[in-house]
């Protein structure tokens, strides 16, 4: 992952409704929740929702199908995975954190 793909990413998931829509996303597993069933689940009007679920889909950090005539939203976990690695890229002086953190003040 690269740095404009990472902003992207970080500034889809600064904000308390799109963070709880991914969050959601990743309980639910690779199976993902049609849109109307994370929309009860929510408590979010669906055009909020398909706001929301359509920024964190550009930030690639949420990806769509269609099943019948629902719309299947699941996190994208490889993206999650990518945005973790990026940030934790340098961390410890290139050393796994667990052999690196013994003062407790790093990942």
């Amino acid at each position: 992952m690269d740095s404009p793909h990472a902003i992207a990413a970080l500034a889809a998931l600064a904000h308390e409704r799109r963070l709880a829509v991914f969050r959601t996303l990743v309980v639910a597993g690779a199976d993902g929740l049609a849109a109307g069933r994370l929309a009860q689940a929510l408590d979010v009007p669906p055009s909020s929702l398909s706001h929301h679920l359509g920024l964190l889909e550009q930030a690639g950090l949420v990806q769509v199908r269609r099943a019948g005539r629902s719309l299947i939203y699941a996190a994208d976990f490889a993206a999650m995975r990518a945005l973790i690695g990026f940030l934790t890229e340098d961390c410890c002086q290139g050393l796994a954190p667990e052999a690196a953190c013994t003062t407790g003040d790093c990942i």
